[in-house]
């Protein structure tokens, strides 16, 4: 994750330097899970769930970083938000999740006004220095902030799918990383760069203004989020209603697990990856209306509160 590299230099901003380095992550990667199938050295496994994980938020963060506004955006204060931010984020919604949610029909909704919440206050708390806060940065800083919640929670979800009741898989770890690694853009990092953005567009460097377009942006996301969660279920459920026989029903209100037909089984394939793309597309429209927005220098308005930041360095 060296940042450091891609500051401008005699005023050139480097070109592609993010593809530069997906590309020779995506190699060790491949190289370290090649030698581990060859080798069976848990000591590499790791390795294998680290770069898997990080890979992609990296790469995404170091990409945002060219487009940034201000100076005051640093290499180091991208590293510190991608980092702290990761880490507070995914511990303070582990913590809140455990003590307030129990399972319900609205559990996922919880999970997502949470995780949203615990960004959201965490990007706030590590840029109340910056003097000067365009909504840009906001969507850059917002990034790095979500980039690496997804990156230490992808972490997580890796090396648990490496124990199964067959012993260690690295065949379940790798197709976690994969899969992952190929939504990680449409996740975490984008929800989180929209509400970067719409704070920054009020906020300066003696408040953040909590304004009624940000607690919709909030709601918004935290729906986007909890839609994203529940989608294999929801998917589940619509396939029922489309495709269910009598006897599958009744098999359910005894208790039993029904099995599939082949077209239940695509119709729920479609359903769910196709509610996926759904919500990726809003967000995606979403995140490039706050962007065009920004470009525009258009502020928010009905400030519902202005919470005092620290004064600037």
């Amino acid at each position: 994750m060296a940042f450091r590299s891609l500051q401008p230099a005699g005023g050139v901003r480097p070109r592609r330097v993010w593809l530069r380095m997906f590309l020779a992550g995506a190699l060790l990667w491949v190289l370290a899970v090649v030698v581990t199938f060859v080798t069976g050295n848990p000591n590499l496994v790791p390795t294998v769930v680290l770069l898997g994980s990080f890979l992609v938020p990296v790469t995404f963060v170091a990409w945002a970083f060219g487009r940034r506004r201000s100076g005051e955006v640093t290499a180091e204060l991208l590293f510190s938000t991608f980092v702290a931010g990761g880490v507070l984020g995914v511990l303070a919604a582990s913590l809140l999740e455990s003590y307030l949610l129990h399972p319900s029909a609205w559990l996922f909704a919880g999970v997502g006004l949470i995780e949203e919440a615990v960004k959201l206050a965490v990007l706030a708390v590590l840029t109340r220095h910056l003097r000067v806060k365009f909504a840009a940065d906001g969507l850059v800083l917002g990034a790095a902030v979500g980039f690496g919640f997804a990156a230490f929670e992808s972490a997580g979800y890796a090396f648990t799918a490496l124990f199964t009741e067959r012993g260690l898989s690295l065949m379940d770890l790798v197709q976690t990383e994969l899969l992952r690694g190929v939504l990680a853009p449409v996740g975490h990092g984008l929800w989180t760069a929209i509400l970067g953005g719409v704070l920054f567009s009020a906020s300066d460097h003696r408040h953040f203004a909590l304004t009624l377009r940000l607690l919709l942006s909030y709601l918004g996301v935290s729906l986007l989020h909890a839609l994203w969660d529940s989608m294999h279920g929801i998917a589940l459920v619509l396939t029922l209603l489309l495709t269910g026989t009598q006897w599958q029903y009744i098999q359910l209100e005894q208790g039993y697990q029904p099995q599939p037909t082949a077209l239940q089984a695509d119709v729920f394939t479609l359903l769910s990856w196709g509610g996926l793309a759904v919500v990726s597309l809003v967000g995606i429209a979403w995140l490039l209306a706050v962007r065009a927005r920004a470009r525009r220098g258009e502020q928010a308005a009905a400030v519902l509160w202005r919470i005092p930041a620290s004064r600037p360095r």
